[in-house]
This record gives structure tokens, C-alpha cells and sequence, in this order.
């Protein structure tokens, strides 16, 4: 689920504001979050205790990345009002995030049953409030369409069929939308 949030959002941004590197980035860090969250979930503590370290290392840094760039995306990206108040919702989500997992490294470190227990609360908090905060992406999503599937492709095809500085295949074979749906 969370590649495809990535992706989505992914799209969404290319979508609306173009190709960027920072969106490039948050894409790759999203994927590898998932990734990691694939090691925490498939090795649990009891039977594979190093493993599930692995992805939760993996998993949670990144994570917090992921949710750091989109929120910079999300400033980038404004344009009304309104989009700037999900800009500071989702910057504010994004500083939890970075104190309790903070706080959840700190208590991981050290020697006893409860403070080991409340690094795992800590933990449970901080993949809550990333779940909350890739709810607010629902807003956005709601404006996903084809065209947004179809930005993908012409972005993977950009440097291969488009002229530079132009919207017109550089081929004389030009398809439409139409034709480009029938080819997925």
C-alpha cells in the first residue's frame, strides 16, 4: 500500500507541477520504506529478531524522510490558501513524527522492560501519525485521474519521444490518448 501512495503522489505532483528531483527523491525513499516494512511485517521479533531490526531501520528513517520531502513538495506546490493549511498540518505531523521517533531511538537504547516497552509505544505513535499523515493525501487523490497514469508514461517517454522546449512528439507516429489507453 505504501508503493502505492508513492506512486500516486508521485504522479499527482508530476502532474500538477512537473517533473522535480525532490519528488524523484521522495518517490525512491517511499519505495524503499516499503521495502522495509515488508522485512518488519514478514519477520516479527520472536523468530527473526535481527531481520525485523533490519527493516525497521530501514523502514522508519526513511519514512520519516519520505513524509519530510512531501511536506516541502506540499509548500512547493501551493497555490491557494488552502494548500498552504495542508502545508502546515502536514509540517506539523511531520515534527511529531521526528520527536517521537526520536524519543523511540532514545528509550530503544536502553536497559529495561519498560523503557524498552515505551520505545515500542513510541514506535506504534510514529506509524500513526504517518498513517494520519498519508490520509491528508486523500485530498488530493480525489483529483487522480487517467491523465494522471498518463503523465507517468509520458514522463518515462519524455527524453526519448519529445523535442526539448516542445509539447509535440518528436515522431511522426503520434498517438492519442485514446490509442495510448489501448496500449496499457
Amino acid at each position: 500500500m505504501v508503493m502505492l501512495i508513492g506512486l500516486l503522489r508521485y504522479a499527482y505532483v508530476i502532474e500538477r507541477y512537473g517533473p522535480s528531483l525532490l519528488n524523484t527523491v521522495a518517490f525512491v525513499l517511499g519505495w524503499i520504506c516499503a521495502a522495509g516494512l515488508i522485512m518488519v511485517g514478514s519477520f516479527q521479533v520472536d523468530h527473526a529478531k535481527v531481520l525485523h531490526y533490519i527493516g525497521a531501520g530501514v523502514a522508519f528513517p526513511t519514512s520519516m524522510m519520505f513524509i519530510f520531502f512531501q511536506s516541502l513538495l506540499t509548500y512547493r506546490m501551493a497555490h491557494a490558501h488552502w494548500f498552504c493549511w495542508t502545508g502546515h498540518l502536514r509540517s506539523l505531523l511531520t515534527l511529531f513524527g521526528l520527536v517521537i521517533l526520536v524519543l523511540s531511538g532514545v528509550l530503544f537504547i536502553q536497559d529495561g522492560f519498560v523503557l524498552q516497552h515505551m520505545a515500542a509505544l513510541c514506535e506504534w505513535t510514529f506509524i500513526i501519525n504517518v498513517l494520519v499523515y498519508y490520509g491528508t493525501f486523500a485530498f488530493e487523490f480525489g483529483a487522480i485521474s487517467t491523465d494522471t497514469f498518463l503523465v507517468l508514461l509520458k514522463a518515462s517517454r519524455a527524453p526519448k519521444s519529445y523535442k526539448a522546449g516542445t509539447s509535440t512528439p518528436a515522431t511522426p507516429h503520434a498517438h492519442s490518448t485514446s490509442e495510448n489507453m489501448a496500449m496499457i
